[in-house]
């Protein structure tokens, strides 16, 4: 009983919230598809951008370490230059996302509800950001002359977009966790099984592992902040892919927004 009623949460939670989908869904087919996509991204960039950005300059700001992740092991883990450009690869991961997504009405209620579940964990995790905040006390471990002009530039950009707070859990590993599943999910669906599907799903895994590892090369988080974040992306998955496996299941003309009268 107790787990049909999570359940029962979990898809109301992930069902299109009202009023914020009626306009971008009536208009899902203008300029060929495109418009929506462009919609679902400034949604993103609502739900996702602001409440990260926006505990990161406030935890900044504040310059109050509540916990402490630090572990001896994180020193000691080498500054690796050049992966600071898988680092900075999340970014391609969003909208890569948004033109993997099958331009169908099933697809798109699976984009919605994917964009739900990132916007919650979003959420979840900046909680954590304000309440327990903890500076990434590594920057100085950076050589920045042994760097390659490239690298610099990439480090640079990061150092100003990103202050070395919002340590745990990562969202860079959360984030980039469900959006390859995402990703994964629509390629298969979209593709038949060929070389150039196996290519491109080894080169997007291969991509989130360095991802993975880059975040403590850059001297940008700790190891607790991997093991979190991936604990906070599998779950997110974890929850959001039977929603998802529900809407694929939906009878053809019941592929509606709120299929629930909610």
């Amino acid at each position: 009983m107790q787990s049909e009623r999570i359940t029962t949460l979990w898809d109301r939670l992930l069902s299109p919230w009202p009023y914020v989908w009626v306009l971008p869904w009536k208009y899902r087919e203008a300029l060929g598809g495109h418009l929506f996509r462009v919609l679902v991204l400034v949604f993103g960039l609502a739900v996702v951008a602001v409440p990260y950005f926006g505990t990161n300059i406030w935890a900044a700001q504040n310059g109050v370490t509540v916990w402490d992740p630090e572990l001896a092991l994180d020193r000691q883990i080498p500054v690796i230059g050049w992966m600071i450009a898988p680092y900075m690869a999340l970014y391609l991961f969003y909208p890569a996302t948004l033109i993997c997504n099958p331009m169908d009405d099933r697809h798109r209620l699976e984009l919605i509800s994917g964009i739900q579940m990132l916007s919650i964990a979003t959420v979840f995790c900046s909680v954590i950001f304000v309440t327990l905040p903890a500076e990434v006390d590594m920057r100085h471990q950076l050589d920045m002359d042994a760097l390659r002009g490239w690298e610099v530039t990439l480090f640079e950009t990061m150092h100003f977009m990103d202050e070395p707070w919002n340590a745990w859990p990562s969202l860079h590993i959360a984030h980039s966790y469900f959006l390859a599943r995402a990703i994964t999910r629509w390629i298969q669906a979209s593709y038949s099984d060929s070389t150039g599907r196996k290519l491109f799903l080894t080169i997007l895994w291969v991509e989130f592992v360095l991802l993975s590892i880059s975040i403590l090369t850059t001297k940008q988080h700790y190891v607790w902040d991997l093991f979190t974040g991936l604990l906070v992306g599998f779950a997110g998955w974890y929850v959001a892919e039977p929603v998802l496996n529900k809407v694929r299941d939906l009878p053809e003309g019941q592929v509606e927004p709120y299929p629930r009268n909610q």
